[in-house]
């Protein structure tokens, strides 16, 4: 495949990823969605048909790695590294679009969200300090991003290490389509229930990004959308949802080259 097809399907891949995960998110908790409340068996099952459906979409084209975690994994299990650049440059671009795209989608829920006073409460106030440090994040950045319930940073980069790792490592072991650069009809399926699973199982710490691009790419959208009273953008964790699945990320190759080849 060549670097355009990588870029072109790993910008449209992702875009799709963060418009169907970031949407599910957005339908279970913004105001005047019918499917507010549904929870988070919803937003878990949400996000694995996302990663399905895009998979679908783009394996083709770029092997839908879809995510930089998952680029890292593969190319330290190949040792070839000319098309990293690539990929994660077309990730971090699909990430954002499908951000903003989740705002046109939602756009009069987001505004009548973050106009009820109830709701939004005063997001001009100064930071507040948590028990563990950090700072109170915008009233619908969980839709953009994640963050962790409680600020324990040892804990929160531990959960999104242990999460990428067993992704990836899914995608090493079981994933692969025959030229071992991408994912394979079976293995998206397999992929889809692993995030699941994921989301199930080690989802309640943070919020399983699991994936630096979808984590990083809405959040930048995120800071710069001219939203009434969207509230703080939260930098201060944001480095923990992207070292910690790199992390992961070259953990599950460096066990795969251990145990497996």
């Amino acid at each position: 495949m060549s670097s355009s097809d990588i870029f072109i399907g790993e910008i449209i891949g992702t875009a799709v990823l963060i418009l169907l995960g970031g949407g599910v998110v957005a339908a279970v908790s913004l105001k005047n969605s019918k499917a507010r409340g549904a929870g988070w068996l919803a937003i878990t099952f949400g996000w694995g048909f996302a990663v399905m459906t895009a998979v679908y979409m783009t394996g083709p084209l770029s092997g839908a790695h879809l995510n930089p975690a998952v680029t890292l994994g593969i190319a330290i299990k190949d040792d070839s590294w000319s098309d990293v650049p690539t990929y994660i440059a077309g990730q971090l671009l699909g990430a954002m679009i499908g951000a903003a795209l989740v705002v046109v989608a939602y756009y009069g829920q987001f505004m009548s969200h973050l106009r009820d006073p109830e709701i939004v409460g005063d997001v001009d106030e100064k930071p507040i300090e948590g028990p563990h440090g950090g700072t109170k994040a915008g009233p619908v950045l969980g839709i953009f991003s994640t963050g962790p319930e409680v600020r324990v940073v040892w804990q929160n980069l531990a959960t999104e290490i242990l999460g990428t790792a067993v992704l990836v490592l899914a995608v090493l072991t079981q994933g692969l389509n025959d030229s071992g650069k991408g994912l394979s009809v079976l293995g998206g399926l397999i992929t889809a229930f692993v995030v699941v699973g994921i989301g199930l199982s080690l989802g309640g710490p943070t919020g399983y990004a699991i994936n630096p691009a979808r984590d990083l790419g809405p959040r930048i959208v995120h800071s710069l959308l001219p939203l009434p009273n969207k509230g703080r953008s939260d930098w201060g964790y944001a480095w923990i949802p992207v070292v910690g699945p790199l992390a992961g990320g070259a953990l599950a190759a460096g066990i795969y080259d251990l145990a497996f080849v």
